[in-house]
């Protein structure tokens, strides 16, 4: 049987006296898309965060290639290999384009990892001097998408990635999706309702006041859309 690249285990996680995530469990094995949906507000940030190391749990565990990482700091975290797309597109916005994805480049002299973020991202080679804090909401999301897989990740979380967003964009950006997912880039997408990213994923969780209240294939969650209408009112 083969073992799940992230297993969070039953973890509870606070901020201060706030009990926001109750006993979430989830597995995301190599190479799948595994989308995390909900409402807004019911804890699907902060499961991403409690992974990241940036609000972590104060019970459960999370195991990463079989590792425990729960309590490690986010910086170790991203160096074993996960990387976070946040939803609010941090960029560095006095920096331009191309010096935003430097930073994240290893070694400077790795001009190959720098030529494969602009042929999956051909409108950031064109604006690769232009400063970020100039850049559109969307091209500031591809810039940050961009930025993460910089440091080859092998999980790869994304935080609401189509949230106000125009649907052109919109429509960009689960072309991405769909090329990282081509390659076998392993996702956990979290969203309110991306149907985009239900037609990518294997498989499915449904969120709702920081519990788990469904999981299973995504076929299964096709025969069944009263399950998506009574957690996501879609």
């Amino acid at each position: 049987m083969r073992n799940p690249l992230l297993k969070v285990d039953a973890i509870h996680t606070f901020y201060g006296d706030s009990h926001i995530l109750f006993g979430v469990s989830l597995d995301v094995y190599p190479g799948e898309v595994v989308v995390l949906v909900g409402r807004h507000g019911v804890g699907k940030t902060t499961t991403l965060l409690s992974i990241m190391g940036v609000q972590p749990p104060l019970q459960g565990g999370i195991l990463f290639n079989r590792e425990e990482i729960a309590g490690l700091p986010s910086w170790e975290i991203a160096c074993r290999g996960i990387g976070l797309v946040p939803e609010n597109r941090r960029v560095f916005p006095a920096l331009t384009v191309q010096e935003n994805l430097e930073v994240a480049l290893k070694s400077r002299s790795d001009s190959r990892r720098l030529a494969m973020a602009y042929a999956d991202f051909p409108e950031l080679a064109s604006l690769c001097h232009q400063r970020a804090g100039n850049l559109s909401g969307g091209e500031q999301q591809m810039l940050t998408i961009a930025r993460t897989l910089m440091g080859n990740p092998q999980l790869l979380l994304m935080d609401e990635p189509t949230e106000g967003l125009a649907p052109l964009l919109v429509r960009r950006m689960g072309e991405v999706i769909e090329r990282l997912a081509s390659r076998r880039q392993t996702l956990l997408i979290t969203g309110q309702n991306i149907a985009w990213a239900l037609e990518l994923a294997s498989r499915v969780y449904i969120l709702d006041t920081g519990i788990v209240q469904w999981s299973g294939e995504m076929q299964r969650l096709r025969e069944h859309p009263e399950i998506l209408e009574r957690y996501l009112a879609v």
